[in-house]
């Protein structure tokens, strides 16, 4: 589980975990993605040997952090408004004891996680200066991948009290807890959830990569399935509630070759409505492709920051 938390001026406890380099000034947030939570570290070597201090939030209903109030619709802008009100909280508290921070930090987003982490730069751009998506799915009206029966029940969601809405999804999505639950170990727990496929299994058998995902998939259920179906509504039952015109920030897009949820025509998509982007598409890679990047992806948002 996250290794600490922090109540907002809401009220509402969020979980954070942080991994990398603690005492290192480059602040770097990662956005985890659906179902999810704070505790994944994509690749502990590479986060090691950058000059980063990362740090990840659990949205709200995922592992430590409080559900979203009843009567109140999830959504990806309020997840982002939650990493930007805790990065500010820490740049202050930190400067009361003498440690100087700069005011821009780095912010990546893997899968759902990535339309997390361009919200927080459309809607917070003085405090981010470089974004990274990885295998972000687009707009469904922009490059369809949702199935039609899948997208008709989000739009009679959409239409519903947002308790009865997320009552409802979380009744249908208990089969994927059930099945994490199930699990005898965290290397036994089904990685089809996020995506993970055949192309993926190369990749997965990296020094104890299925056990980390697994054990992040064990604490996105911590709650149940409350956190997974309030994510699937933020961005199927309701707008986005952002801009992309309004990320300033230098922003790389990648996404595999191979990846079956969110490949070319996603990223291309991205790169076509972002200001400031450039892609690049790893050739046989699939959905997972976080964890073979991530050295790239942090040499992007911590630029010039590898620990001598």
């Amino acid at each position: 589980m996250a290794d600490r938390t922090f109540t907002l001026r809401s009220g509402r406890v969020v979980g954070l975990s942080g991994f990398g380099d603690s005492d290192a000034e480059r602040l770097v947030v990662f956005c985890h993605p659906a179902p999810g939570s704070s505790m994944f570290d994509p690749d502990p070597d590479a986060s090691a040997e950058r000059s980063a201090h990362i740090v990840a939030l659990d949205r709200p209903g995922y592992g430590s952090s409080e559900p979203w109030p009843a009567g109140t619709w999830p959504s990806i802008t309020g997840a982002a408004d939650d990493i930007a009100e805790y990065v500010r909280s820490v740049v202050v508290a930190e400067s009361v004891i003498g440690v100087s921070r700069p005011r821009t930090i780095g912010v990546v987003g893997w899968s759902a996680g990535g339309r997390v982490a361009l919200a927080l730069a459309a809607r917070h751009p003085q405090l981010v200066d470089r974004v990274a998506i990885v295998g972000t799915p687009a707009p469904n009206e922009a490059v369809p991948w949702i199935e039609p029966q899948l997208q008709a029940m989000s739009d009679r969601l959409s239409a519903m009290e947002p308790d009865a809405a997320r009552a409802q999804l979380s009744g249908m999505l208990q089969p994927q807890a059930d099945a994490v639950a199930a699990a005898s170990e965290p290397g036994d727990v089904p990685l089809d959830l996020l995506g993970i496929g055949a192309v993926d299994q190369q990749v997965l058998a990296r020094p104890g990569l299925r056990d980390r995902l697994g054990r992040m998939l064990e604490d996105a259920f911590r709650q149940g399935t409350v956190g997974v179906a309030d994510d699937i509504l933020s961005y199927t039952a309701r707008p986005w509630g952002f801009d992309l015109a309004d990320v300033a920030a230098k922003t790389l897009v990648i996404a595999g070759q191979a990846d079956a949820v969110a490949g070319h025509a996603h990223a291309a998509w991205y790169q076509r409505s972002l200001p400031d982007a450039r892609m690049e598409m790893v050739p046989g890679a699939g959905h997972l492709v976080v964890a073979p990047m991530w050295d790239r992806i942090l040499s992007h948002v911590a630029p010039n920051r590898v620990r001598r």
